[in-house]
C-alpha cells in the first residue's frame, strides 16, 4: 500500500506533467474542480483541472467536486505512472471516475 505522501507525490507529479504538456497540447476547455479520494487509505486530495492543468492541488475532499476519481493508493500511483492503463482500470473497476459524459470525453485528451 502506498502511503499518504506517495500518492500527494504522484499528484503533484501528474501535474507538473499536465503543466509541460499544456502549451503544446490542442486548448482543452475543460475548468473543473476535481477530488481524488483513495480508498484504502481513507483520504482525499482536491484541485481544478482549468485548461488542461491541474492547479491548486491540496489536502482533503471536495464533496462538490465536479469530477471525482476514487482508487487504491497502489493504483492511483500506478496511473501517474503510466504502469496502469486508465481505460482498463476504469472497465476493471479498479479506479472509478464520476463526472458527466461531456467532461469524460475531454479528460480522455488528458489521460
Amino acid at each position: 500500500m502506498a502511503s499518504v505522501d506517495e500518492c500527494r507525490q504522484a499528484l503533484q507529479e501528474l501535474a507538473a506533467r499536465l503543466e509541460r504538456h499544456a502549451d503544446m497540447q490542442e486548448r482543452i476547455d475543460l475548468d473543473r474542480t476535481l477530488a481524488c479520494r483513495i480508498t484504502d487509505l481513507d483520504t482525499a486530495f482536491h484541485g481544478r483541472l482549468e485548461g488542461g492543468r491541474l492547479v491548486d492541488l491540496a489536502d482533503g475532499d471536495d464533496p462538490k467536486a465536479k469530477i471525482a476519481l476514487s482508487s487504491s493508493s497502489d493504483d492511483l500511483v500506478a496511473l501517474v505512472h503510466g504502469q496502469l492503463d486508465v481505460a482498463k482500470a476504469v472497465g476493471s473497476r479498479r479506479v472509478s471516475i464520476k463526472a458527466n459524459p461531456f467532461d469524460l470525453m475531454k479528460l480522455r485528451k488528458l489521460l
